[in-house]
């Protein structure tokens, strides 16, 4: 097959000149060119210029679950044989990784090569903010450009309370554009296809919060299985099961994923960081250098929360994500682990110092 044919085959699932060029090698090998859009068990379908295929993974070293294949990644298929194995994926672009529960701190990769990452929000519950943090904090690390979208729009007719409700959200997070869409009227669906018909996008988000009436109203046909959220939390069951690559009829391709339980973060610092970007604006005023605006004097953080600037409620939520961060860092890494200790030290030291000081000027 020519290559020319391949290119108009793989380009509406996101085939370029540099997928091209990195596949060259392979290529060469009489190897496939493929992009996974469903990864079941050790094994995906993957398509191709043939069609789609069925390929067996054992090929690719699963020791590490970040090495595994997931949705999203453009691999090397074996042109025939029974049963069919993918021989490698191509390096990615981008990668959305989370922790997962196990007590080893390892990351789950959830989705590759992704431009775009789609934050489901349902408009029928109370908004999580700190969950949208969380959220924005992987989205970030993973290299795509975070998009929030308050789904069931329709649920809040008052136009008054949608815009406070778009306006906490864009507190939440600076730099990444809110939509609000209702899939069951169509109400906001232009603008979130004009995103993402360029590229590649992961949808995310909480069961229940419609991430697949809106992959549904993005296909234009109902592929995704739908099913109501329970009303007390707006909660629901996991309708989609597997991570799904589907090409949108406008251009672009989406990634729909299980709704996530958990979200837990994975060495996702720079992520964090991005989220809450004011905080280290602010913190580049403080007193010292390796301020942690927990009591320190000249804190500019914390002369932000007094004077009503910044929310209390950001900065206790950023503590908790670094915290959170750090400790997975820690159990992976030695140095990080023995820097913390040094440092849990030191800060025992001196509110140690500090209570003693206190305790002379009282006397």
């Amino acid at each position: 097959m020519t290559s020319t044919s391949v290119f108009s085959a793989l380009a509406p699932y996101g085939w370029d000149d540099a997928w091209a060029d990195e596949f060259a090698p392979y290529d060469a090998e009489g190897l496939l060119a493929g992009r996974v859009v469903r990864v079941d068990r050790g094994q995906c379908d993957v398509v191709t210029a043939d069609g789609l295929l069925r390929a067996d993974t054992a090929f690719v070293t699963p020791h590490d679950p970040l090495r595994v294949v997931c949705t999203g990644d453009w691999v090397a298929v074996e042109p025939g044989g029974n049963p069919r194995y993918v021989r490698t994926y191509l390096p990615r672009r981008t990668a959305f990784v989370r922790s997962t529960s196990s007590k080893r701190s390892e990351g789950q990769i959830l989705a590759a090569n992704v431009d775009h990452a789609i934050i489901a929000v349902s408009l029928a519950v109370e908004l999580d903010l700190g969950r949208i943090e969380r959220f924005l904090a992987l989205a970030w690390e993973s290299g795509a450009q975070p998009v929030v979208v308050l789904t069931k729009a329709d649920l809040v007719p008052d136009a008054v309370t949608l815009s406070y409700l778009v306006q906490d959200v864009e507190t939440t997070a600076p730099g990444v554009p809110v939509l609000t869409v209702s899939a069951l009227d169509g109400d906001g669906l232009d603008v979130l296809v004009a995103v993402v018909s360029g590229g590649t996008s992961v949808l995310l988000g909480q069961s229940g919060a419609g991430k697949s009436t809106l992959a549904n109203a993005l296909v234009g046909a109902d592929v995704m299985d739908v099913r109501a959220a329970r009303d007390v939390d707006g909660k629901g069951r996991h309708t989609t099961t597997t991570r799904n690559l589907l090409a949108l009829p406008g251009g672009g391709v989406l990634i729909d994923t299980p709704g996530l339980r958990g979200v837990g973060l994975f060495d996702a610092e720079n992520g964090v960081g991005q989220v809450f970007s004011e905080i280290a604006e602010l913190a580049e005023r403080c007193r010292f250098h390796d301020c942690a605006h927990e009591a320190e004097p000249g804190c500019a953080v914390l002369a932000a929360v007094e004077d009503g600037e910044l929310p209390e409620r950001r900065l206790e939520s950023y503590r908790k994500l670094i915290r959170e961060n750090q400790r997975i860092v820690a159990k992976t890494d030695a140095r990080v682990r023995a820097e913390l200790r040094r440092d849990w030290k030191r800060r025992g030291a001196e509110g140690k110092a500090a209570m003693e000081a206190k305790r002379g000027r009282v006397r």
